[in-house]
């Protein structure tokens, strides 16, 4: 019997209000290598692989998955790691799809009858485009050299012209995104041999014309190409690395290097990435934020502030003076309210839940402080992190107890609480009227020394 690890309860969690109406991707296959070891899957987003489940082979060493898709598109299957395409291959599931396939130590092939048009599509391009994976991706492999690289991937390219005649799969949505695969593989072979240890280099005047074609701003005008391609975010930053030895631009490190590397991409989410990805590199707070002052205005999407938080929570040390987490989270009408609209005004940050004892002792204190900072440019906020269920609860307290200050709702897992390390409320923070730190953990409202503290700050 084949023993395997399917992805964490078909996915159900991810995929509970809809699976009913959808129909799973079966997947069996055999593993052919040398070197055995367990089958993983992988799912694609924004540009990168992340692992669905693993299969232990079975003593004959098969394995199989089954999983409900979360999207219609590109999965992973393959013995290699998250982080590039060596030993690992690309499938395109919806739902329903089967796939029967065997894995060696160059390609997959794929088995019987029951695998759909567009597999059968994808393993026809992927036994016309092998030799150029197995040079430039399985590199440790099959040696190679520039001098019989080039001219072979100058033949295949040509070929990839015509590869797509009388090929329609009867799937528009495959069939458009089929040209984005082809380009990104292309793409991806030339740079990858091009950035992988070799017994000879070329020179850029010794590049073939095919490289002379390859543009960092033809597949980043949006971030679709790079998104929904598996090694997205990989392809891309190869690429510029390839058009700025192209354009004779040396690599520089800090801020001047991150200008040069930004100005090859007109996308301004994937210039985000691009950011992030520099970050990942600093070791300490100022310089951390010396980029982020510069380019932080590319960190747009809700993944991405994600991720600079995640980065930058190690380096913090909650000095006074520093910057404060710029976050915005709607009023008890629904109106978005954010740190920065504040400036101007020592802020009294008070997080809390309906559920919390201690928070309510607070009340009658916390309403006393706001008497006592009329007058004053102070303003006290309230962050509630009950759960979502629990917001009509949350809406009926602040009216019942006439609760005052800005009363704003983030939820259980907010950014504001895992970036000031939040573990248990009431907790109270204080920022200066130009968003800087005070404290991040100061006196309680039933403390005096908070209220000497706001008026300390409200006088600078």
């Amino acid at each position: 019997m084949i023993k395997k690890t399917l992805t964490t309860a078909l996915l159900l969690a991810a995929t509970a209000t809809f699976s009913l109406a959808q129909q799973p991707v079966q997947i069996k296959g055999q593993l052919d290598k040398k070197y055995p070891s367990p089958v993983k899957l992988y799912k694609v987003s924004n540009g990168r692989t992340i692992e669905m489940s693993t299969s232990t082979l079975s003593p004959d060493k098969k394995f199989g998955f089954l999983f409900y898709p979360e999207y219609e598109g590109l999965y992973v299957i393959g013995t290699g790691n998250e982080f590039g395409p060596g030993d690992n291959h690309a499938f395109y599931f919806k739902p329903g799809d089967q796939l029967d396939v065997t894995i060696n130590d160059s390609t997959a092939v794929l088995n019987g009858k029951l695998n759909s048009k567009e597999n059968t599509i994808l393993a026809q391009w992927r036994a016309l485009t092998l030799p150029l994976y197995q040079k430039a991706v399985n590199f440790s492999r099959v040696q190679s050299t520039f001098v019989d690289y080039f001219p072979q991937q100058e033949e295949i390219v040509a070929k990839t012209k015509t590869f797509l005649n009388g090929k329609a799969s009867g799937n528009p949505k495959f069939d458009k995104e089929i040209k984005n695969i082809m380009q990104m593989d292309l793409v991806s072979y030339a740079t990858n041999f091009l950035n992988t240890p070799r017994s000879a280099h070329p020179s850029v005047e010794e590049y073939s014309p095919f490289y002379s074609t390859l543009k960092t701003q033809d597949i980043s005008k949006t971030t679709s190409k790079v998104y929904n391609y598996p090694w997205g975010q990989r392809v891309l930053s190869a690429l510029i690395s390839v058009n700025m030895r192209q354009d004779n631009k040396p690599y520089k490190p800090g801020a001047e290097g991150l200008l040069t590397t930004l100005s090859y991409v007109p996308n301004d989410t994937l210039k985000g990435d691009l950011v992030l990805d520099n970050l990942g590199r600093y070791k300490n707070y100022d310089d951390y934020k010396g980029i982020t002052s510069q380019f932080g205005k590319y960190i747009i999407t809700k993944a991405q502030k994600e991720k600079d938080n995640a980065l930058i929570s190690p380096l913090l040390t909650y000095k006074p003076g520093t910057d404060g987490l710029q976050f915005t989270y709607p009023d008890k009408t629904g109106k978005q309210v954010s740190f920065a609209s504040l400036k101007g005004k020592v802020v009294l940050v008070d997080v809390w839940a309906t559920w919390c004892g201690p928070c309510r002792a607070e009340f009658p204190f916390l309403k006393q402080l706001e008497k006592d900072m009329e007058g004053h440019p102070v303003q006290i906020i309230s962050i509630s992190t009950d759960a979502d269920k629990d917001k009509e609860k949350w809406l009926q307290m602040i009216k019942d107890e006439g609760l005052g200050g800005m009363q704003l709702f983030a939820g259980v897992s907010n950014e504001f609480s895992k970036y000031y390390k939040v573990n248990t409320i009431p907790r109270f923070l204080v920022f200066d009227k130009n968003g800087k730190i005070v404290s991040v953990d100061s006196p309680r409202p039933s403390d005096p020394k908070l209220k000497q503290l706001l008026l300390a700050e409200a006088a600078k």
